[in-house]
């Protein structure tokens, strides 16, 4: 006897755990939910109470199942109880991080036969490979989540083949495609370019087999924002990439509360903006690590260009922010908690970001219509900051000492760029830029729009699939 038809798609959705990788599959979650969408989200039990409060507002969290998964123990050098890259103690630690992850396979896949039959599809982080075995023992597609624009796709597609060419460590690379696009081999992580290359690229080798053998991409971006290199990856990659962003646009609650209940540092926003005072929003994400040297220099830099900045920090064993408050008084304000960086970056005080071009923090500028100080550390920043400057320019680089992407920023050099975003006329024209770019986004998501279009067109066919499959 056949199986009963599918009715409504029902999808398992696995996020990596660390929260630049989680967010955006939330966001998604609340976007297929509010279609219709049932969703089984795994996770483990640390991670639980973040996605459960991040969910708990969804208008259908009925059609929400949220399955614990145990995190594998004794990692060696990662301190028991840490289930998240974000709270690692370093990120030298990330590959044993990641291969631990392996462990929770067979935990995945008991749990995973006693729903496949209803299952249409498997959409998970691209860091766990290992998902793909999984789908496929059960005859599942699996989507894969790629948390990058198309430009840096394209990039790693082209340029990253010729990176270990012999005699190329220092060259110029230019794209087959896009002649005026010059990269270099310091816009790719050292960990990648490493001579020999280390665990990084045996993992990334990993992640780029099983994403080509997968049924399909999702990407959290617009087609309007990088047509010429979507239309690229659409004729020349596999698998083939729906682009569906951007996803911090999903039906979300907005952010309303009565002054008693806002935090400290939007109550501080509400202030600027009564006053007419412009604020820059400073944020370098949860995972870089920055030298006390460097934090210091950013110190001077941000009391030495006398403009308005909330500054948001992952971590510091140094007194100086302590006294950088002191001294700026209410001019500035150092927050070390978690935030909700949305809320700040819509507030209509804020113009301008610092920022080290992590992807979903690029595309909540953008959303938010706030220009860029593009400052990348690590991973693919350092493409999305040359996209951010050079493709869509809707930001400024803030520029090292060498030139180099781990090279010290001075305070001088950052002061002069921080003017000219936040007082100069080059300022005036990003922000009208990226105005532009933010309704574009906001059409993108509209009932209608490409991205709207992208995700009903992708359900369809999935649900197609496992109709066909069914019957």
């Amino acid at each position: 006897m056949a199986s009963p038809l599918p009715v409504r798609p029902h999808i398992v959705m696995f996020p990596f755990m660390a929260k630049g990788h989680t967010i955006p599959l939330l966001h998604l979650t609340r976007l297929l939910v509010n279609r219709g969408t049932i969703i089984t989200l795994f996770t483990t039990k640390s991670n639980h109470p973040f996605i459960s409060h991040f969910l708990k507002t969804c208008p259908h969290g009925r059609s929400i199942s949220i399955l614990d998964l145990p995190f594998p123990s004794d990692i060696e050098g990662v301190p028991q109880g840490i289930e998240s890259t974000d709270k690692l103690p370093s990120n030298s630690l990330f590959p044993q991080f990641v291969v631990a992850t392996k462990l929770m396979r067979p935990h995945f896949e008991q749990m995973l036969e006693k729903i496949y039959n209803d299952v249409t599809c498997i959409i998970s982080d691209a860091f766990l490979n290992w998902t793909l075995a999984s789908a496929n023992k059960f005859g599942i597609p699996r989507m894969v989540y790629f948390g990058m624009s198309g430009y840096v796709t394209c990039m790693n597609h082209d340029v990253g083949l010729k990176l270990w060419e012999p005699g190329q460590r220092d060259a110029v690379f230019t794209h087959t495609r896009f002649p005026w696009i010059k990269v270099m081999r310091n816009d790719f992580d050292e960990l990648i370019t490493a001579d020999p290359p280390g665990p990084h690229v045996d993992f990334l080798i990993e992640v780029i087999i099983a994403t080509r053998n997968s049924y399909g991409l999702i990407m959290n971006s617009f087609y309007e924002l990088e047509p010429l290199f979507l239309d690229y990856l659409y004729s020349e990659t596999k698998p083939k990439p729906w682009c569906v962003g951007p996803l911090c646009l999903a039906d979300s609650p907005m952010v309303t509360h009565d002054t008693d209940e806002k935090s400290r540092w939007i109550r501080w926003l509400d202030q600027k903006l009564a006053n007419g005072i412009s604020v820059l929003y400073v944020a370098f994400g949860s995972q870089a690590e920055i030298s006390t040297r460097q934090i210091e220099a950013i110190s001077k830099g941000l009391e030495e260009s006398e403009v308005n900045f909330l500054w948001v920090v992952r971590k510091c064993e140094t007194n100086v922010l302590d006294e950088l408050e002191e001294r700026v008084g209410d001019r500035g304000m150092i927050v070390k908690e978690w935030v909700d960086q949305i809320e700040i970056l819509k507030h209509e005080s804020v113009n301008g970001f610092l920022s080290h071009c992590g992807w979903n923090s690029v595309l909540e500028s953008i959303c938010s219509g706030v220009p860029i100080l593009a400052w990348p550390m690590m991973a693919e920043q350092p493409l999305n900051a040359r996209m951010v400057v050079e493709e869509i320019k809707i930001g400024l680089r803030v520029a090292t000492c060498d030139g180099t992407i781990k090279g010290f920023v001075k305070p001088d050099g950052l002061k002069k760029v921080i003017k000219e975003l936040m007082e100069g006329e080059k300022g005036k024209e990003l922000r009208e830029k990226v105005k532009e770019v933010s309704a574009a986004a906001k059409e993108a998501m509209a009932d209608g729009g490409s991205s709207w279009r992208t995700l009903n067109e992708l359900m369809n066919e999935l649900l197609s699939k496992k109709t066909k499959q069914c019957s």
